[in-house]
């Protein structure tokens, strides 16, 4: 069997610490995994072109084998202009909490409007309570057409909101694709 490549994106302001992918970025590691956990540029002031470009550098710098990348929030709207614009899509995809324009954060406003291209193999995960997307990611990214996991008070599915560990994303990393619980 091919070596696996994870490939995890933060969204605005990247994710400390006690973010769910720090953690799982550790564990993945642990378990023997190639990982590829970049900060992104500009994190606090993100310009798509910049954060485009950086994906496609961590794209090719990835080695051959299944290729699994899992996005929080912003990083969500970076995979969906680039597979839009005709990026390679991977294996699998995790999209956690992906914002709305709703949110009117005028530092992510370039990112919108949000293209909804074909996806392949992938997930969308939501909180429907989620303050950057007060009108649900399941409604907003409907037309993705991809299965979705509805956290019932799950918030922003951040620190804040209570993740930090999260082992339904470790097991669907490591065990493939199933639904993701709170």
């Amino acid at each position: 069997m091919a070596a696996r490549n994870f490939l995890i994106l933060h969204g605005l302001e990247g994710s400390g610490p006690g973010h769910w992918q720090t953690w799982l970025t550790a564990r993945l590691r642990a378990a023997g995994e190639r990982v590829a956990y970049p900060d992104l540029p500009d994190a606090d002031m993100p310009s798509l072109p910049a954060w485009r470009s950086a994906l496609d550098g961590e794209l090719a710098a990835l080695p051959e084998g299944e290729r699994i990348v899992v996005c929080h929030s912003l990083s969500c709207l970076l995979w969906l202009h680039h597979v839009a614009d005709g990026g390679e899509q991977a294996d699998r995809v995790l999209l956690v909490a992906p914002p709305s324009e709703r949110a009117e954060m005028p530092q992510i406003a370039a990112f919108f409007p949000a293209p909804l291209p074909a996806l392949t193999r992938a997930r969308l995960v939501c909180a429907d309570d989620d303050p950057y997307c007060p009108e649900g990611a399941d409604t907003v990214y409907a037309a993705l057409d991809v299965p979705v996991d509805v956290i019932r008070g799950g918030g922003h599915l951040n620190p804040e909101a209570g993740y930090g560990p999260w082992p339904a994303v470790e097991t669907w990393c490591l065990d493939g694709d199933r639904p993701i619980s709170a």
